[in-house]
């Protein structure tokens, strides 16, 4: 349940910025939130969960209500390198980047808990650092306080 889309002309940085909004949301939620921000970025994410939901839809037979957007990733993509003209002869470079987005989407159905699962013994070391922790920021304060 992905989809993807590579070589977008935007930069990470700014695709990355509308990506938090709707990182671990719910699908419908996500969609809403990106239908209604006011930047590039969010109309390309927005085509771009839609089609991780037609994908889901189509191919695992999964329902929109119960999937949630899992992950998102977005990464560098190629640089695209232009140079402009500047005074006595001279240019300076311009690179435009591109993005990677990927999109996996997750049912809610399928989360799983690992328990926790600690033994005896670990409990105990844990709790002789905790100890020891406390015992010395005490003995710095005491220290402190006697120095005065």
């Amino acid at each position: 349940m992905k989809a993807s889309l590579r070589n977008v002309r935007i930069s990470p940085k700014k695709v990355n910025l509308v990506a938090e909004l709707v990182r671990t949301q719910d699908l419908k939620q996500a969609l809403g939130i990106l239908e209604f921000t006011p930047k590039k970025a969010a109309k390309i994410l927005y085509k771009v969960v839609a089609s991780a939901k037609a994908n889901a839809e189509t191919n695992h037979k999964a329902t929109a209500e119960n999937l949630y957007i899992k992950e998102i990733k977005v990464s560098k993509g190629m640089t695209i390198k232009r140079f402009i003209p500047i005074s006595r002869g001279r240019a300076n470079p311009i690179n435009k980047f591109c993005s990677h987005i990927h999109v996996i989407l997750a049912d809610k159905s399928e989360q799983t808990v690992k328990p926790e699962t600690t033994t005896k013994t670990e409990g105990k070391a844990v709790a002789k650092t905790k100890s020891t922790t406390k015992k010395t920021k005490t003995t710095a304060v005491a220290s402190k306080a006697s120095n005065k």
